[in-house]
């Protein structure tokens, strides 16, 4: 079963749409770097948090948290905390956004030379972090083309594979033309066609319950899981095979928080905080981007629902679907799990290319509808909630609402892949060719190598995704262990100032390289153990590195900390201030630390809350709905109103500024 003649049509004029934006905003785009990379820092905060939204929110992530909300119901949101909850947002928004801001830099690379200084391991640091970035977005990539080409491979008859590199193309083409000019106005669009896909879902999943049907029943028969409908975390929890690993979901639930919090205390380095236009704004933009991905919920548990009903109607009797797997396997021989999805695209796609035995085996299990059921069998023998999502758009959905949904779902896929090659590409451009190749190139050839650069990236993470079991697997691996590495030399970098660019450099190496090296070699290792061997072994490269190699220059520290004016170990150069600066500063950092439980508590009841008014439990509603008032209380007090503040005083202070410059001026010219 594959789409209608307008499904088509309406994906295509999508990504005709797309690229004719990029053209549109070429030539803009095409001034300076800064317009390239930063779209000249002229966005409104509104417009970069609508673009936020539309780059965190990806196809690949919200499958794989439908696949969770199937499995565990809005508890679900809990295993996310690793990440797809984006708990790292409050950080951004109460400080981490302004600090890398004040910096003035273009890239997170550059930033490097700002804090550590531009000796010959300020240098190594910064050539470091390009390769970081570089192997980060190369692995994100890699989950982005993995989940897309699962996606797309439902609906069309090509493999994931040859589905992926279409995408890519088209996505490819517009970011090259249009730079960060192209990234947040293709979001503004892409958002529009996810708004329009949540309203579609939420409303037929809430038909499904209010039409008469028991949810938690139907749950309990489908997932074995008899607290489906609760949003309390127990200690623990059933899980179908390949899953065993989250049972234990108050456990594992602690450790991605602390995992959150963790990586929130070191992040910053994206160009919609670089290029923001005050403190302020990129205060606001974090904001409006929570409120705007709490959209995403409400659509990824519609799914889920859908799900449900859909997997009952079609496998009344689950064993079917282990029986299907061995057959498959002993026709077939071993076929890994990197494999497994090629090879049931070619099974529904082409079966002729498969013995009669094997086809007639399948027809004879599963029943004449054989070819829609096999979609949805995972190499355990179980239902594949990765393949929730795109199923019950193909089964549920009427003709011309399952294209709009596809365009919602590919412009999801989309705004991530273009975010991820704008930073990517901007570093290799900036920090690698212009910084140590061709310091004098000029701007045409910055963009192209800046197109270069994209092509080799999107090849990189081709090929890793061609390798990964699947997207769980690679997105745990990304958010849990590359930046349980990672995360130690990011936090080190702002909050403590005898660490230095040797520590940074070695710290970065040795996390980076481990969790390269646990992906090949240890590639079954639990999310768990990841995260803390590999946080440990960040944390040994960057302390043995920074007393191995001398401080930081005494200049460059006293420029760091008075222009971007952080808390933490930082006694030393308090003194440097005026002590009227040092008093409001140390205001700003106490709001800014009483203001996280708020801002936590925030997000996370955000998130949940219209979960639990769609499923009906409206007890727990109102008492998630009563903590959500009580941290938008404590936001407004601790964060809105001494930000506001401090932005009206920043601006009085330049208008005074430029009124005094204006009479100097003045009274130079009479003089003369």
């Amino acid at each position: 079963m594959h789409l209608a003649v307008i499904d088509y049509a309406i994906i295509l004029f999508y990504m005709a749409t797309l690229v004719v934006i990029g053209r549109v905003l070429r030539k803009q785009a095409s001034g300076s770097m800064d317009d390239y990379f930063l779209a000249g820092r002229k966005m409104p905060w509104w417009l970069l948090g609508l673009s936020n939204m539309a780059a965190w929110l990806d196809m690949t992530g919200t499958m794989v948290i439908t696949s969770f909300l199937f499995m565990l119901g809005p508890r679900g949101l809990y295993i996310e905390f690793r990440g797809g909850a984006c708990l790292v947002l409050v950080f951004l928004m109460l400080w981490l956004g302004k600090w890398h801001r004040r910096s003035g830099v273009i890239t997170g690379a550059e930033w490097i030379i700002y804090r550590f200084g531009s000796d010959v391991w300020g240098h190594f640091a910064r050539l470091v972090t390009v390769v970081a970035t570089v192997v980060t977005t190369v692995g994100m990539l890699a989950y982005s083309f993995k989940g897309a080409g699962l996606f797309l491979a439902m609906f069309v008859p090509f493999s994931p594979f040859t589905c992926t590199l279409i995408m890519v193309a088209i996505t490819t083409l517009y970011t090259l033309e249009a730079g960060f000019y192209g990234v947040v106005f293709s979001d503004v669009f892409q958002s529009i066609c996810i708004w329009i896909g949540v309203i579609f879902i939420v409303i037929m999943a809430v038909s499904k319950i209010v039409g008469g049907e028991n949810l938690a029943a139907v749950a309990y028969s489908v997932t074995g899981n008899q607290s489906w409908t609760t949003t309390f975390p127990q200690w623990h929890t059933p899980m179908p095979k390949g899953y065993e690993q989250y049972s234990f979901l108050t456990g594992i639930v602690m450790i991605y928080l602390l995992k959150s919090i963790l990586q929130g205390l070191g992040i910053g380095q994206d160009p919609k905080y670089f290029g923001a236009r005050s403190d302020r704004d990129c205060g606001f933009l974090s904001f409006s981007s929570g409120w705007f991905m709490m959209l995403r919920w409400p659509l990824m548990l519609g799914f889920a629902i859908l799900g449900l009903f859909l997997v009952r109607d079609l496998f009344p009797d689950q064993s079917v679907l282990t029986q299907s797997a061995d057959l498959i396997k002993n026709h077939l021989g071993p076929v890994s799990a990197s494999r497994w999805p090629e090879v049931i695209a070619n099974i529904m796609n082409h079966p002729d290319s498969y013995s009669p035995e094997l086809i007639g085996g399948i027809k004879s299990i599963m029943g004449p509808d054989w070819s829609t059921k096999i979609s949805l069998l995972s190499h355990q023998g179980t239902i594949d909630p990765e393949r929730i999502l795109p199923a019950v758009i193909l089964y549920n959905l009427p003709i011309g609402l399952r294209g709009l949904l596809i365009v919602a779902l590919l412009a999801a896929a989309m705004s991530t892949f273009n975010a991820l090659i704008n930073i990517a590409a901007g570093f290799l451009t900036r920090d690698l060719y212009q910084g140590y190749i061709r310091p004098r190139a000029g701007n045409k050839e910055l963009i192209y190598i800046s197109y270069a650069s994209s092509v080799l990236l999107v090849m990189l993470g081709m090929l890793m995704a061609y390798s990964t079991r699947s997207i769980n697997d690679i997105w745990g691996w990304l958010t849990v262990g590359l930046v349980g590495g990672l995360s130690v030399p990011g936090i080190l970098r702002l909050y403590w100032w005898r660490f230095n660019s040797g520590g940074f450099a070695i710290g970065t190496i040795v996390g980076l390289f481990t969790a390269v090296g646990q992906r090949i070699f240890f590639s079954d290792l639990p999310e768990m153990q990841q995260f803390t061997f590999l946080t440990t072994a960040g944390l040994i490269g960057s302390i043995i590195g920074t007393y191995l190699t001398k401080p930081t220059d005494q200049k460059v520290l006293e420029h760091f900390y008075k222009t971007t004016r952080p808390f933490g170990l930082w006694a030393p150069f308090k003194s440097i201030l005026a002590a009227k600066q040092r008093s409001i500063m140390e205001k700003e950092h106490r709001n800014d630390l009483i203001a996280i439980p708020f801002a936590l508590c925030w997000l996370v009841t955000m998130l949940m809350a219209p979960m639990q008014l769609m499923i009906g439990e409206y007890k727990s509603f109102a008492i998630t709905l009563g903590l959500l008032l009580i941290a938008l209380a404590g936001l407004y007090v601790f964060w809105y109103r001494p930000l506001n503040l401090a932005h009206k005083l920043s601006e009085l202070e330049k208008t005074n500024s430029a009124h005094v410059n204006s009479e100097i001026t003045s009274v130079s010219r009479n003089s003369n």
